[in-house]
């Protein structure tokens, strides 16, 4: 049986803010399908409406309480652009045009909350991380939300859509990747562990944690010592600590 054919919500996201539509006007114009903004943004756009004008791409000026419901939210700034949506990558296609030397990915297992998502592509385009994971059945996708909170980062860092897992664990490790599952107990501390140029940080879900098979299959468990007076971290404030260290260990 065919496949149906994807409809409009699937194929066009709905973003907003500043540095969210800055970020796609600069790496993908073609995708902007209709801008809608507030009369006070007009002089910040001026590049992105000329680019409209000249592309025949549809812009309409509208007030603020239409801006908040085209965004379902107030933190809009201003700006609400739909635009087409960048499929994820295969891990085969990733890895073929990765350069050579240090890389820095996370596989999200289970994460769901949109603004978590929005923070962890905020820190993995801050330290230049290569891509973010998804689980083959993992119903994770880029959302307005998650780019407003990414401000920016969205577009900076490649969403890859994974097969079977153990196949995907093979791929990454004969491309020189070590798999590190964070854990919050019984893991190596992570400012100890020596985990080499080429890391893939495995992150679990925000309430359930981490598969235990998923766990096992990874070469090394790792944990972000603490003072003890919270259980841990979130997975965006981890995922942030994980980063930094990583690009310590490489400057």
């Amino acid at each position: 049986m065919a496949e149906p054919a994807p409809t409009q919500r699937q194929t066009e996201l709905r973003l907003y803010g500043l540095n969210a539509v800055h970020a796609v006007f600069a790496r993908r114009p073609a995708a902007i399908r209709k801008v809608y903004l507030a009369e006070a943004r007009i002089p910040a756009l001026q590049p992105l409406l000329k680019w409209c004008v000249a592309n025949r791409v549809g812009y309409r000026v509208v007030e603020p309480a239409d801006l908040d419901k085209l965004a379902g939210s107030g933190h809009h700034e201003g700006v609400v652009v739909d635009v087409l949506r960048a499929e994820p990558a295969s891990l085969s296609e990733w890895l073929r045009t990765l350069p050579d030397g240090p890389q820095c990915a996370l596989w999200l297992d289970g994460v769901g909350n949109p603004h978590n998502f929005g923070a962890i592509l905020r820190s993995a385009a801050h330290f230049g991380a290569g891509a973010v994971l998804l689980p083959k059945h993992s119903t994770l996708a880029l959302s307005g939300a998650a780019a407003r909170v990414a401000e920016g980062g969205a577009e900076s860092v490649p969403l890859v859509r994974l097969g079977r897992s153990d196949n995907a664990m093979a791929q990454l490790r004969s491309s020189g990747f070590t798999l590190a599952a964070t854990v919050v107990h019984g893991g190596r501390s992570v400012f100890a562990a020596g985990l080499g140029p080429r890391v893939v940080y495995v992150l679990g879900a925000e309430g359930e944690g981490m598969d235990r098979e998923l766990v096992a299959a990874c070469d090394q468990r790792v944990s972000i010592p603490g003072s003890g007076a919270v259980e841990s971290l979130n997975v965006a404030a981890a995922t942030a600590v994980l980063l930094a260290e990583w690009a310590r260990t490489r400057a």
